[in-house]
């Protein structure tokens, strides 16, 4: 068997695993879903077939081959009398394939079947990445989380606190810097800008909300109990004669 013949029975195992599309809509379709990996343009294709499968393999990102074979050669190989576009959806088929074209055209082909050779190597590498990974799960194993690098500006080094040295935190016995802030004079634009002073509550030391006797929420007296609704309502009689006659 020489090597078309070695080739043309590649293509029809291709076909009898049904690996191979045959046809420009069935090609177009398999290229747009990116599921082709090499398109075969047989050698007496007219120049319009040959752009649009030029467009097929730039919209699937994969290559597009002229071979050596009619339209009629490849129509028997797949079983048609005649056919001008081939698609395989394979990748260690194209890579079969474009090595059988290499070796009847190694200056023409050698480039393609590096690019070829490349995507399959990725492809394995893939393909054994997801066999692991489902190994693992059936496992139990989970994946490491990348760990976060922080910030160079974030890092500090040990022994320096983030305030300068010369200043010091203000604190008081029980009163904190924001309690402290609201204890104060308060300037207004009524008075000028003057301090504004508050009334003291004698018990707790602290300024009233409002200037005048108004006491606090906490300082307001608490009514001694609930009101009694029925209290100046007229008491019921129980037993006989409870019921009161209408006077004539």
């Amino acid at each position: 068997m020489n090597r078309n013949e070695q080739f043309l029975s590649l293509i029809g195992l291709c076909l009898r695993g049904r690996n191979l599309e045959v046809g420009e809509e069935p090609v177009e379709a398999v290229a747009r879903a990116r599921d082709a990996r090499v398109l075969l343009l047989a050698s007496d294709a007219a120049d319009n077939t040959a752009r649009r499968v030029q467009h097929f393999a730039e919209a699937g990102q994969c290559v597009w081959l002229r071979i050596p074979f009619t339209k009629q050669e490849l129509g028997q190989a797949t079983g048609r009398g005649s056919a001008a576009v081939a698609a395989i959806t394979d990748i260690g088929l194209a890579v079969a394939v474009v090595r059988r074209l290499t070796e009847m055209d190694p200056e023409k082909y050698d480039e393609d079947l590096a690019k070829l050779e490349l995507k399959a190597k990725r492809a394995a590498e893939r393909k054994s990445e997801a066999a692991q990974h489902e190994k693992n799960l059936r496992r139990g194993i989970k994946r490491p989380k990348k760990q976060e690098v922080p910030d160079a500006k974030e890092v500090k080094p040990a022994g320096v606190s983030g305030k300068p040295s010369g200043e010091k935190q203000r604190r008081s016995a029980g009163v904190s810097d924001k309690r402290a802030e609201k204890a104060g004079p308060r300037r207004t634009a009524e008075n000028g800008g003057a301090a504004k002073s508050f009334a003291k509550d004698d018990r707790t030391g602290r300024p009233f909300r409002k200037s005048g006797s108004r006491p606090s929420k906490s300082n307001r007296p608490k009514p001694k109990g609930r009101p009694n609704p029925y209290a100046h309502s007229r008491p019921v009689k129980k037993g006989k004669g409870s019921f009161r006659k209408k006077e004539s």
